[in-house]
């Protein structure tokens, strides 16, 4: 999948639902879902930010973590979606699809009974 490179505001107010879905998709450590996340279009996010995060969902009790074997190396920490994981990450889920909704509908320029708003001015483009 292509990458494309989105705003750094964007990413880390979307973080937590894409670790928490890539987390959805089975048993993973954290340079997998780092990847899974890369192949998923979201970008490379960097272990600083990853990291962090993946210890704070799992003091929420979002992701259970446990230590299994490495590839040929030391061990890792794995982790696994919670009941309370998978629950927040349904509402966020939702929650997003209804806030890109109103983001979509102000940049169409729609109104909710469908009519197109006055326009003030032009359009500044970069």
């Amino acid at each position: 999948m292509e990458t494309e490179e989105w705003p750094a505001e964007w990413l880390r107010g979307a973080l937590e639902l894409a670790v928490l879905g890539a987390a959805a998709r089975g048993t993973t450590y954290g340079y997998q879902l780092a990847s899974r996340l890369a192949d998923g279009g979201i970008g490379q996010i960097k272990g600083g930010t990853l990291y962090p995060l993946l210890g704070r969902l799992e003091r929420d009790g979002l992701l259970e973590a446990h230590w299994g074997p490495g590839d040929g190396g030391p061990g890792r920490k794995y982790y696994d979606l919670t009941a309370a994981g998978a629950d927040r990450l349904a509402t966020l889920a939702e929650t997003w699809r209804r806030f890109a909704a109103r983001i979509c509908d102000l940049t169409e320029g729609t109104t909710d009974n469908g009519s197109q708003p006055e326009r003030r001015g032009r359009a500044r483009r970069h």
